[in-house]
C-alpha cells in the first residue's frame, strides 16, 4: 500500500512537471512568435500570438489543479512539499511571461499602422535573449540544476543593459523628431515588456534553487536597469 501511494505521487510530480515544461516551451515560443510579427509588421500573426494566450491560461490553471490536488492528497513534506509549492510559483511566473508576449503582439499591431521607426535591431537581440534565457530556465527545472538556474539570474544583467540602452536611444529618436513620438512610445513598451520577460526568468531561476537546496539565493540580484535614472537634455547630452 504504501509503495503504491509512492508511485501514485510520483505519478502525479511527474505530470505537474511535464505541464509547467510544456508552458514554459509554448511561452518561449510566444515571445519569439510577437517579436516576428513586430518585425515583419504581420498583424496575422500578431493576432495568432493574442489568441493563443489562452493556451498557456489554460495550462496554469491545469498546474495549480494538479498542485492543489497534491497538497490535498498527498500532504507532501520536506522536499516533496518543494516540488509542489515551486511548480505553483513557476507556472504563475511562465504565464505572466506569455502575458508579456502578448502585450507585445498587440503592439505590433498598432506599429504595423505607423511608418517604421525605432532600433528594432537592438529589440530583436533583447527579445533573443529573453527567450534563451526562458528556455535555460525551463530547462534548469526539469533538470533540478541549480548551477543554470544561477547562470540564468546572473544573466538578467544583459538584458537589462540593453534595455537601458535602448530606453535613452529611443527618447534621442523622440526628442529629435516628433513624428516618431507614437512609435517609438510602442516600442518603449514593448522593450519594458521584454525585460520584464527577463525577470520573469530570473525569478523562475530562483524558485529552482529553492526547490534544490531548500532556500533563495542569500545576494542580492545584479540589476542594470538604469532608465529609471536616465535624464536626457535638449542638446542631445544626458547622464545616468
Amino acid at each position: 500500500m504504501a509503495r503504491h501511494t509512492v508511485l501514485a505521487f510520483d505519478a502525479e510530480l511527474s505530470a505537474l512537471h511535464e505541464t509547467i515544461a510544456g508552458m514554459g516551451g509554448l511561452a518561449e515560443e510566444q515571445l519569439a512568435a510577437a517579436v516576428d510579427a513586430l518585425a515583419t509588421r504581420s498583424d496575422e500573426r500578431a493576432a495568432a500570438v493574442v489568441a493563443r494566450d489562452t493556451e498557456i491560461d489554460r495550462a496554469e490553471s491545469d498546474a495549480e489543479a494538479k498542485a492543489i490536488r497534491l497538497l490535498a492528497l498527498r500532504q507532501p513534506m520536506a522536499r516533496d512539499l518543494r516540488e509542489v509549492v515551486a511548480a505553483l510559483k513557476i507556472a504563475n511566473n511562465i504565464e505572466r511571461v506569455g502575458d508579456f508576449a502578448s502585450n507585445i503582439a498587440k503592439r505590433a499591431m498598432a506599429l504595423s499602422q505607423l511608418p517604421p521607426a525605432g532600433p528594432m535591431k537592438s529589440l530583436v537581440r533583447m527579445s533573443k535573449l529573453a527567450g534563451a534565457q526562458v528556455h535555460e530556465v525551463i530547462d534548469a527545472y526539469v533538470r533540478q540544476d541549480m548551477e543554470k538556474a544561477l547562470a540564468v539570474r546572473d544573466g538578467d544583467a544583459e538584458i537589462d543593459a540593453i534595455y537601458t540602452s535602448l530606453f535613452r536611444e529611443l527618447l534621442t529618436y523622440m526628442m529629435e523628431s516628433p513624428q516618431q513620438i507614437t512609435p517609438c512610445t510602442h516600442l518603449l513598451f514593448v522593450a519594458k515588456n521584454i525585460e520584464r520577460i527577463g525577470d520573469h526568468a530570473t525569478n523562475i531561476a530562483e524558485n529552482v534553487c529553492f526547490l534544490v537546496r531548500g532556500k533563495l539565493p542569500e545576494d542580492e540580484r545584479t540589476k542594470e536597469d538604469m532608465s529609471s535614472f536616465t535624464v536626457l537634455t535638449p542638446d542631445g547630452g544626458g547622464s545616468r
